[in-house]
């Protein structure tokens, strides 16, 4: 096993571990350990709210989630010789669940996928389900079945949603300043448009006094992807994954966090991967000059890893750029994406599964999510691809008519 350079004691919150990591991006914040290109080691991972989320029957921990903690991040790692204009290679070695197999945080043999209520986060389909909901699942190995949504077992792929660089004070002015115009555009919208700074429980390291005030005023919030990767929710970061990540200041400062037992493409409830915490070794090396001989100048390259699930049978449904009320939208295909899942959330609630317990499911499970025409005006077209195999039953159309299923207790529920 790769020597273990940022642990995590599971009795003890992120904020009093012996090396504390942080919850925002800047460059300022100090490194907990330095690695040698060409070492390999292993770092822990706490789940993304730090234990907030229980295992339990009521969505109250999901309706109340404080959004300003999030999320957990394991780092920043320094490496030597990295310099600004390089690029960072990453080899995600091996990722896992924490090693206890039941306990009290997600990650010890189970793990919880979220609908967030509109006031606080929202979803991708935050009008359509404004409400907070909550599905445990429960690991076997490499399968997950959930009490809250019967009939439906799947292998997860797991895998980093957040990794990153720091970026350097000119990235994060510039991400400030334009994410701070995209505010003003609507500045009281419920989801909000954007994060600002936020200090309040700021988690910064080691930094203290006037040094934590400034960086805390002045540090992005780690929800959104950026040019340095950051929050992606790419589902094939897993096991045998290459990244390449730029490097914008000395040393280079990677951080991780936010593990996903399994996730569908988009993550589209927001907290839609089935989140946990857990284990997660890396090899790094760089490439001197990389960013300029590459043309990476933002956002990360990467060879996906090779240990996806291997199902064959799919069932697809697509959505275009056209509203529920008839409304035409130009080559939007983020609409047409939000279609196509609410076309397979409205099937799959025939066989007896509320609207809830799909979306939950469409989070968490492995689909496929695509841009399948982006060219012929007027309409975009997106594609969803369910693996029928994860279901216990046939959903696939046929003349005999659906299969009525027991959809249990259904997901726990809370409003405000």
């Amino acid at each position: 096993m790769p020597e273990v350079l940022f642990r995590l004691d599971p009795t003890r919150k992120f904020t009093e571990q012996e090396k504390i990591g942080h919850n925002r991006w800047h460059p300022d914040i100090p490194p907990v350990a330095t690695v040698r290109p060409g070492q390999s080691f292993r770092v822990h991972c706490r789940e993304w709210f730090d234990g907030w989320m229980r295992n339990d029957d009521s969505a109250d921990d999901i309706r109340d989630a404080p959004l300003s903690r999030v999320h957990c991040l394991s780092g920043p790692f320094a490496v030597e010789g990295a310099d600004p204009g390089d690029l960072l290679v990453v080899d995600i070695l091996d990722v896992g669940p924490m090693e206890e197999d039941s306990g009290p945080l997600a990650g010890m043999g189970w793990g919880y996928t979220g609908i967030f209520h509109k006031r606080n986060g929202g979803g991708f389909l935050t009008d359509e389900f404004p409400d907070a909901y909550k599905a445990i699942w429960d690991f076997r190995g490499q399968k997950a079945t959930s009490r809250h949504i019967p009939g439906v077992t799947f292998t997860g792929m797991i895998h980093s949603g957040l990794m990153g660089t720091a970026p350097s004070a000119d990235l994060l002015a510039k991400w400030n300043e334009r994410e701070a115009a995209l505010i003003a555009r609507d500045p009281h919208r419920v989801p909000p448009l954007a994060l600002p700074p936020e200090p309040r429980d700021a988690i910064l390291g080691t930094l203290s006094g006037e040094d934590f005030e400034r960086v805390a005023n002045e540090a992005a919030r780690t929800a959104p992807p950026r040019e340095n990767g950051g929050n992606q929710d790419i589902k094939n970061l897993t096991k045998g994954t290459r990244a390449f990540y730029p490097v914008y200041v000395p040393g280079a400062k990677f951080s991780v966090g936010d593990l996903h037992f399994s996730q569908g493409d988009g993550e589209i409830t927001f907290c839609g991967a089935i989140e946990m915490g857990g284990y997660i070794d890396f090899h790094m090396d760089l490439i001197k000059d990389g960013m300029r001989k590459y043309g990476v100048s933002e956002n990360t390259i990467f060879l996906p890893g090779n240990t996806d699930p291997q199902y064959c049978q799919w069932l697809a449904f697509s959505g275009i750029s056209v509203t529920e009320e008839g409304e035409q939208r130009y080559l939007d295909s983020q609409l047409a994406y939000k279609r196509a899942c609410l076309h397979a959330i409205e099937y799959l609630t025939k066989f007896g599964y509320t609207g809830e317990q799909i979306y939950l499911l469409l989070g968490a499970a492995p689909i496929e999510g695509r841009f399948s025409g982006v060219v012929d005006i007027p309409n975009s077209c997106a594609t969803i691809y369910i693996p029928t195999e994860i279901f216990d039953f046939d959903v696939r159309p046929t003349a005999g008519g659906t299969t009525r299923v027991d959809a249990g207790r259904g997901a726990p529920k809370s409003s405000f």
